[in-house]
C-alpha cells in the first residue's frame, strides 16, 4: 500500500481521519480498532486482535507468571530418575 497524506475533520467535539476503504478491506478492520503510540507512530490494527501479545509483552507476562506461581517445570529432572532406568531392556 502506498502512502497518503489524511486529512483530519472534525466529528463532533473530537478529531479524525477517514480511513480509505482500501485500507479498510486490506487490514480487515471492522467497527472498532485498536491504536497504540509507538515511538516511530501511531499503530492501529483490527480490534479482533486485541487478546494478541507481542513477542516482548509475552516474555513479560511469562516471567511475571513464573515469579508469582513458580516455574512448573522446576521438577523435570525427577522425572528422569523416576525408576526407568533399572527396567530391563
Amino acid at each position: 500500500m502506498k502512502t497518503q497524506t489524511l486529512k483530519i475533520v472534525r466529528i463532533g467535539n473530537s478529531r479524525g481521519v477517514r480511513l480509505p476503504a482500501a485500507w479498510i478491506s486490506h487490514y480487515r478492520l471492522g467497527e472498532r480498532v485498536i491504536a497504540e503510540a509507538h515511538p516511530k507512530g501511531l499503530w492501529l490494527r483490527p480490534a479482533s486482535d486485541a487478546g494478541a501479545l507481542s513477542w516482548e509483552a509475552t516474555a513479560r507476562a511469562m516471567a511475571a507468571e513464573t515469579r508469582t506461581h513458580g516455574d512448573e517445570f522446576a521438577d523435570l529432572e525427577v522425572a528422569a530418575t523416576d525408576g526407568l532406568d533399572s527396567l530391563d531392556r
